[in-house]
């Protein structure tokens, strides 16, 4: 059975999402960000990502990772990439053409878009952005942004899915990273393509039902 580590408050969501798009059982091992614990090490501690059990799945210490059968695989990006591509189905790409760009899609969110999202949900997570600092921050990611949400933009203009006109990994892997600058309104407001597909995306079953466990996870 496909075994998940992480909490869903975590870029595990990602994971959590694609097994239920997938319908594939799976086992959740709960594993907790370190630094959101006093003492990690601690013997009563719960199972974190400094925690000697964890290190032995992903000796980077970083949430989430995967074992499928004798696979075992971490960054939750290429994961996905690797579910759609075993367990089949319209997540999937259809040609060597469509799983390059499923590919391609998913290197960009990662290396173009996900630096400048995580910053601002990093300054919401520390309750900064009303401070001067913490604006100044958001103001620089969010200028970063348009950009890609420019091409993302443009690329929509004839379809509503990124890769073979229907939802993909790609679109998946994309709209999970930008889930972190949802906070900034205007971004999607001024790419009226981009708001309705991430709404598409975001309206899905296996979203909500991703979105419902976390929402039962302490904050």
């Amino acid at each position: 059975m496909l075994t998940i580590y992480g909490v869903y408050r975590s870029r595990a969501s990602r994971n959590y999402w694609m097994a239920e798009e997938l319908g594939v059982p799976f086992q959740s091992v709960p594993v907790i960000q370190a630094s959101r614990l006093d003492n990690p090490l601690s013997p009563e501690a719960p199972i974190n990502t400094m925690s000697a059990e964890f290190l032995a799945v992903n000796p980077m210490g970083m949430i989430p990772a995967i074992k499928d059968g004798d696979l075992v695989m971490h960054e939750s990006l290429a994961i996905n990439l690797y579910l759609a591509r075993k367990y089949g189905g319209p997540l999937a790409g259809k040609t060597a053409e469509q799983e390059g760009l499923l590919t391609m899609w998913t290197m960009w969110a990662a290396t173009e878009v996900e630096p400048y999202t995580v910053a601002i949900v990093r300054i919401y997570d520390n309750a900064q952005e009303d401070s001067e600092a913490g604006k100044a921050g958001i103001a620089v990611a969010c200028r970063s942004l348009k950009r890609t949400f420019d091409i993302l933009e443009q690329h929509l203009q004839d379809q509503d899915y990124v890769v073979g006109n229907r939802f993909t990994a790609a679109d998946l892997n994309i709209a999970e990273v930008l889930r972190y600058a949802q906070t900034e309104q205007a971004l999607f407001d001024n790419h009226p393509k981009v708001k309705a597909w991430i709404e598409r995306c975001q309206s899905r079953a296996a979203y909500k039902a991703m979105q419902e466990t976390r929402g039962k996870e302490p904050i």
